[in-house]
């Protein structure tokens, strides 16, 4: 069985993927180069691994690495708009810079939950660095924290994709591009 098959249209292939988070990555260097303390990258598991990976080894400096997940998908293919954290970061984010790491931003719904969590732990400022971002879908304003910035890899139309960390129902991270899912694959 071939995943490929499963497939409808890739949307960014391997190559695409990679060159667009060098660009990322070259931006995020280019403006915490003059920041006084090393900022805090905080990959949202599962979905944000292989872009978190990807991005912090191609940032030209100094940072630290956590790791938070939140639920709200489950095996579906929408999100149930109520987020919670089910796994919190191990490292003290009190007065530091926090760069959020996501996968997709869809409803908002959970990236607004950690905005809060992180925002309560008190930060100084928290930025975001999502892989998609799917605007069309927007329930809920992001609002970033102090001197924060809102990176983003593409703007994705409104399709259910997987691949490159995202999955339907746990299959389908291992693909290393962004693929358009068959209906009849989660239906």
């Amino acid at each position: 069985m071939s995943l490929d098959s499963h497939m409808e249209k890739v949307l960014w292939t391997q190559d695409q993927i990679l060159d667009r988070v060098t660009q990322i990555a070259s931006q995020i260097t280019r403006d915490f180069n003059a920041a006084p303390d090393p900022p805090l990258f905080v990959g949202v598991a599962t979905g944000a691994l292989l872009f978190f990976s990807d991005l912090v080894r191609r940032i030209q400096l100094p940072l630290s690495l956590d790791l938070v997940r939140a639920q709200s998908y489950g095996s579906g293919t929408l999100s149930n708009g109520a987020p919670s954290v089910c796994l919190d970061l191990k490292l003290d984010v009190k007065g530091k810079h926090v760069v959020l790491v996501e996968d997709i931003v869809d409803t908002g719904c959970t990236l607004s939950c950690l905005i809060a969590h992180l925002e309560a732990k008190g930060v100084s400022s928290v930025s975001i660095c999502a892989f998609l971002d799917k605007p069309t879908r927007r329930k809920v304003p992001i609002k970033l924290v102090g001197d924060g910035k809102f990176y983003k890899g593409f703007e994705c139309p409104d399709y259910f994709v997987v691949g490159y960390g995202m999955d339907f129902a746990e299959l389908y991270r291992n693909l290393p591009y962004i693929g358009v899912l068959k209906p009849e694959h989660y239906k």
